[in-house]
């Protein structure tokens, strides 16, 4: 079995990393401290993961090797199943490999903004905010929704939440882009058919080492109260914050919080990885005018249909991949769909 990363350049990164946490002044600085504590877990994953395998396939190696001396036919089974079962972690591994790029491992900021078409597109957008909040359960991220603005009679207008786990960014960022959605609509007394379309922005959570020059005097802050879906989304406050970034055109919200200047941190910290990937959009675009083999792919640009009349249908434009299983995928099982949109683009 190769190496399917550079294992030894991770663990001498590791043992580096041990030494600098070591030392008595690493809390020195709080921000820096938790970056490469960071760092340091998910190296540790990584190798961890790694050295399990290499140990596991060495047993079953010895377990077939007794079965075949001893024409053993049922630990000669017993050697396949879990050769197939290391087979799978080791498939694991390989599509981890794909997540190079140094923000894949950070947190998600995801937002969700319905489109044109009223409570149809506000609905759908809720729907989108479900599928994703479910995802994240589904794969051990944790989530907070940190703004919630509530349809006219349904869904959500716009909504933004961080997701907190190991490659959140890496994974999700395949779902940026406009989403599209046709069906028979519950709001339509004749039960005729709608198209709906709700956007999706992801970008990383980014720490204080990257710097991201925003002027103050670029900045509109209006304070307002929090309302909307209230219920599990949101703590109503008196306190939250609105922050326009003019040059850009940004807007970003915050209302969960607590106070009036936490609510402003994290509004900024949303701001900043805004952004930060709009700057490397603009990067990936100019990259992708170099190369005009590649399929152009910009995060407003519609990436996936789901049809759910007059047959059941969801597919991705960007890779063609798709199934007629819809149900488990509006629940969160994008698996599949992320898989082939990270190897499509690799």
């Amino acid at each position: 079995m190769g190496t399917i990363f550079d294992l030894p350049g991770k663990e001498t990164r590791l043992i580096e990393l041990e030494e600098i946490t070591g030392k008595p002044e690493f809390w020195d600085n709080a921000d820096k401290a938790q970056v490469t504590l960071r760092e340091q877990a998910q190296i540790k994953n990584t190798v961890t993961e790694w050295q399990t395998l290499t140990s596991e396939l060495d047993d079953v190696e010895v377990l077939e090797e007794l079965s075949l001396e001893e024409e053993d036919e049922e630990a000669l089974s017993e050697a396949s199943s879990k050769l197939a079962e290391i087979e799978v972690k080791l498939a694991n591994l390989e599509f981890k490999r794909i997540l190079g790029e140094p923000e894949d491992a950070s947190n998600a900021i995801v937002s969700i903004n319905a489109g044109a078409g009223g409570t149809e597109a506000q609905d759908w957008a809720d729907m989108l905010l479900r599928m994703y909040l479910r995802y994240a359960e589904r794969s051990g991220f944790k989530t907070e929704i940190v703004e919630y603005q509530e349809g006219d009679e349904a869904g959500l207008k716009s909504a933004t939440f961080l997701v907190n786990g190991d490659y959140a960014f890496g994974y999700l960022k395949a779902e940026s882009g406009v989403h599209r959605l046709v069906r028979i609509s519950p709001f339509d007394s004749n039960k005729r058919r709608h198209t709906s379309f709700a956007s999706v922005f992801v970008s990383p959570e980014i720490d204080d080492s990257i710097e991201v020059d925003i002027e103050e005097k670029d900045l509109r802050v209006d304070t307002y109260r929090a309302s909307g879906a209230g219920g599990q989304h949101v703590n109503k406050t008196d306190s939250a914050i609105r922050i326009t970034h003019g040059p850009s055109g940004i807007v970003v919200s915050c209302q969960n919080e607590r106070s009036q200047r936490q609510n402003r941190e994290t509004a900024m910290k949303i701001l900043r990885a805004r952004l930060y990937e709009l700057e490397r959009e603009k990067q990936r675009e100019k990259m992708d005018e170099l190369n005009s083999t590649k399929k152009e792919i910009g995060w407003g640009s519609q990436i996936r249909s789901y049809v759910l009349h007059p047959y059941r249908m969801i597919k991705d434009h960007r890779t063609d991949f798709e199934t007629g299983n819809v149900d488990p995928v509006l629940d969160g099982d994008l698996s599949e769909f992320i898989k082939s949109y990270l190897v499509y683009s690799s």
